[in-house]
């Protein structure tokens, strides 16, 4: 093994003065920026599912409970206060939170405008820690006084639309069929205590946050009735674990959706970005292999002579492939070095300037976003590393087929 990288050191160090010196420089850039393209592409799809993610888990949390119903209506129906239920964030170490709330279709009118909204109605242990990093304006209200709180927030896409600002305020009207089949209009007047911006644009088109015991006057309901649960779990690799729990522990007839079920939509088309991730890196990888394996022929082609004469003092085959191999190992491992910086550099840079933007209505963010995961980018660099080597096996096979006597005749 010594022979084997004494000779390899002298390979690399003339390397430079050779024929093969633009080809080694032109494989280094391929494996550059292939690992660069892989390691943008991995940081931009861990972004978009990462902030989209918990930007629906702010909203709906990550399990969510409700009582079962054949209807099709925003409109919840009322389910018990289960205050044993309530202490789950304090007593199992994978929740963090529960909360309750309840929900009715409504209107939202202003002097000049009426637009149909849903309010969602919320209480003194609504989790806003998960909420209020999408405040754009104002500030989320208490929900925990001895009256209901006369303050709502509204999605800066209706505040928008209706021409209202932290401050305003506006009615909004409910209608509701009595037992005799006769129409009743209730209206509660309210003013804009916070504007908020998810940028999910099915959220924020229609829900309005207020106090959740309007919501129980309005319907009649007591003070110990809620329209569901909202479990937001400690990390988002446990909502599988604790919606299986709640689950079996819940009452039968509560209907219990994992968040993932809730909104399928969005969490399919998150997935399908990472099919994408994998076929971009596919794709890099073969254009890095294709680049290598050339390369390595040609590194063989030119140096026939020097094959030759290792095999006339006896160096078997073995030993004569492990000496360009280790070239190859080395262009390769200086490639990513390179497109290791040039990667995170362009990750670091958007993550501080944002320099691409996107259209919100689109994507859910206005900034593409980027999250640098070292772990992957670790394991992008093995995988480049083993997987070139293991394809470069084929062409240095070419070392078998030079015979000594022929190397030497024609050099």
């Amino acid at each position: 093994m010594k022979f084997t990288l004494f000779i390899a050191r002298r390979v690399i160090r003339q390397e430079n003065r050779s024929f093969s010196g633009l080809i080694i420089i032109i494989a280094r850039l391929a494996i550059a920026l292939s690992l660069a393209v892989m390691i943008v592409a991995t940081a931009m799809v861990s972004g978009f599912r990462e902030t989209i993610s918990d930007k629906i888990y702010g909203f709906w949390g990550h399990v969510n409970i409700s009582r079962q119903s054949l209807r099709s209506s925003f409109d919840d129906l009322p389910m018990p206060v289960d205050s044993a239920f309530l202490n789950w964030a304090g007593q199992k170490p994978d929740i963090a939170a529960v909360q309750v709330y309840a929900r009715k279709a409504g209107m939202l009118k202003t002097r000049t405008d009426l637009e149909g909204v849903i309010v969602k109605g919320v209480s003194s242990d609504f989790y806003g820690d998960s909420f209020r990093k999408y405040m754009v304006g104002g500030e989320l209200p208490a929900f925990d006084g001895d009256q209901p709180a006369g303050d709502m927030v509204l999605s800066r896409s209706i505040a928008q639309r209706m021409q209202l600002e932290v401050g305003d305020s506006a009615v909004l009207y409910f209608i509701d069929q009595d037992e005799s089949g006769l129409f009743n209009q209730r209206y509660r007047k309210l003013r804009i205590a916070g504007i908020y911006n998810t940028g999910l644009e099915e959220f924020d088109k229609m829900f309005v946050l207020a106090d959740i015991r309007h919501i129980r006057r309005l319907n009649d309901w007591g003070p110990q009735e809620v329209g569901g649960y909202e479990i937001f779990a400690n990390r988002t690799d446990l909502i599988l674990p604790v919606y299986e729990e709640v689950a079996r522990e819940a009452d039968p007839f509560w209907e219990v959706q994992s968040v993932y079920e809730l909104i399928p939509g969005i969490f399919d088309w998150l997935n399908l970005q990472r099919i994408n991730e994998r076929i971009i890196i596919i794709l890099m990888l073969v254009v890095a292999l294709i680049n290598m394996v050339t390369s390595l022929l040609i590194l063989i082609l030119e140096r026939t002579t020097m094959i030759g004469t290792l095999k006339a003092l006896g160096a078997n085959n073995r030993s004569v492939r492990s000496i360009f191999l280790v070239q190859a190992a080395y262009i390769i491992v200086w490639g990513m070095v390179i497109g290791d910086a040039i990667g995170l550099s362009l990750c670091y840079l958007q993550q501080a300037f944002g320099i691409i933007r996107l259209p919100e209505e689109s994507y859910y963010v206005s900034v593409a976003p980027v999250s640098i995961h070292y772990g992957s980018i670790i394991l992008l660099n093995i995988a480049t590393l083993a997987v070139s080597l293991l394809f470069l096996l084929i062409p240095s096979a070419l070392v078998s087929r030079l015979h000594p006597v022929k190397t030497l005749r024609f050099s």
